[in-house]
């Protein structure tokens, strides 16, 4: 049968418009599933006591909250660990990611108990993506140059760590966060993502605009790529220490609970 004119353009715009909707990442538009676990992942220069304001905030809504302790060794064994945790959630979990753990959100969250990604912050590659080159179409966050090695295991100066990483904190608050920092090997960095969870899973994300660590510029590309729902909290790398309330509501709002 023949298709006119009209009935050719309509079905080549509405073609168009597929692949469009298929190139990018499944938008938080439809009301999310209900879950009442979360998963939260740190990264770097971190350990899982950075995100203690959160997880009270979120055990006082009556959600079960879970830390992953990342080895920040190599990407499988990282992604492993947050793997593990999310075997143990009885049903719909939304899954966290702070900073480099954006790369475990966007690896594990396939994971079939996951219902929801949300990401602080973080990291967001495609599947096979290098990050390194991505980052780099961007200008250098200051942070970068205040990375120091040990042979292969990598931390953060305390000049850096205090000014670029937790520059809104108070300073006494954040040399006990130094204090505790968890060094980093050199392997970690070289791993890409095989899969990218956002393809599939609804995700959201806050973007920390006075960011030192990862460009704000690069994280509004990302969330905007994804087709997240997202937020700006006007925050340093550690909005989750600093804005609590804030990133515990985006949480809240991917687990679909009414927030007061």
């Amino acid at each position: 049968m023949m298709m006119n004119r009209r009935a050719f353009s309509t079905a080549l715009v509405a073609g168009a418009a597929a692949t469009l909707l298929s190139s990018r990442g499944m938008a938080a538009t439809s009301a999310p599933v209900k879950a009442r676990n979360v998963v939260l992942a740190h990264g770097l220069f971190a350990d899982g006591s950075c995100w203690t304001e959160v997880i009270a905030r979120l055990q006082a809504t009556g959600l079960n909250a879970t830390a992953v302790q990342n080895p920040l060794t190599t990407l499988p064994e990282a992604v492993a660990a947050v793997t593990r945790v999310l075997d143990r959630q009885d049903g719909p979990t939304v899954l966290v990611g702070h900073s480099f753990s954006g790369m475990l959100v966007t690896e594990a969250g396939v994971h079939p108990n996951v219902s929801a990604l949300v990401y602080v912050a973080a990291r967001a590659p495609d599947a096979g993506e290098d990050y390194t080159a991505l980052a780099k179409t961007f200008p250098t966050p200051p942070a970068s140059a205040g990375i120091v090695f040990d042979g292969d295991e990598g931390r953060l100066s305390e000049a850096a760590f205090l000014s670029d990483f937790a520059g809104d904190l108070p300073e006494a608050k954040a040399k006990v966060l130094y204090a505790v920092q968890q060094p980093f090997q050199k392997a970690l960095l070289t791993g890409k993502t095989t899969q990218a969870a956002w393809r599939s899973k609804p995700s959201w994300y806050a973007v920390s605009t006075e960011d030192r660590t990862i460009n704000p510029d690069l994280e509004r590309f990302m969330a905007k790529r994804m087709g997240a729902k997202t937020i700006e909290v006007k925050a340093s790398h550690l909005s989750l220490i600093s804005h609590p309330d804030e990133i515990t509501r985006l949480i809240l709002e991917a687990a679909g609970q009414n927030m007061e």
